[in-house]
């Protein structure tokens, strides 16, 4: 075997990348042609067939954070993704309805890139409410909130629940390979949450930040490589 073909044996396994074996991955099992209902109550009897999640933390913060649980399903033409989130204090901030006004909420966020270069890549961030910001932006933090995901393409819904509230989504796949996400039966995402803990009206809401992956980042911040894993579409 030559030196070059070591190396791309090396390369292709990752050897060279070290943030590679870093990387977390979520199977999404597939339902086949069945359809799931979206109704925000996470409800539907397809759910039981999920993988859930809950290996979220504090990154920045040295305490436990309260439950996120996370889940996703597929079929042929839709990505399903539930959000089951434990909040005793939901604070959702509400003036002219802005979706610009999510920021200041408890939401929960998905985050796709094409690469690690992050050139684009795209925000959903979910509030409470199932009120949507969504945008496209570049690295490091060039949005673009003016764009939207394509239309008739993502479906929100949420409702309250006894422990804290459950966010329900469906994501077009046409929308996903459009935009070049979707690769190889292959997603490259970071799975966040926001908890507010209080909302201050002309200021920044007091939030800790829950995420899937550790960030490398000594500060608050999911815009970033690192903080992406991986979720592989079954057959």
């Amino acid at each position: 075997m030559t030196f070059l073909s070591s190396l791309f044996i090396f390369m292709a396994t990752g050897i060279l990348n070290p943030q590679m074996d870093d990387v977390k991955t979520y199977n999404v099992k597939s339902i086949q042609t069945e359809e799931l209902i979206i109704t925000g109550k996470g409800d539907s009897p397809r759910w039981k067939k999920a993988n859930e999640l809950s290996d979220f933390s504090y990154p920045w913060e040295k305490e436990t954070p309260p439950k996120t649980s996370f889940k996703a399903l597929h079929n042929n033409d839709w990505l399903y993704c539930l959000y089951t989130v434990y909040d005793d204090n939901i604070n959702v901030y509400v003036k002219t309805n802005d979706k610009s006004e999510v920021v200041s909420s408890d939401r929960v966020e998905i985050f796709f890139r094409k690469d690690d270069r992050m050139s684009p890549y795209y925000g959903l961030e979910l509030d409470a409410h199932a009120r949507i910001l969504d945008y496209e932006a570049e690295y490091h933090r060039k949005f673009n909130d003016k764009w939207s995901w394509p239309e008739g393409q993502l479906i929100v819904k949420s409702s309250p629940t006894k422990y804290g509230y459950i966010v329900e989504i469906a994501i077009g796949k046409k929308s996903l390979t459009q935009l070049g996400l979707l690769k190889n039966k292959q997603l490259e995402a970071g799975l966040f949450r926001a908890n507010c803990l209080e909302i201050n009206p002309g200021d920044e809401s007091n939030i800790k930040w829950i995420s899937w992956m550790k960030p490398a980042s000594k500060t608050p911040d999911f815009h970033i490589p690192s903080t992406f894993g991986l979720l592989i579409l079954e057959d």
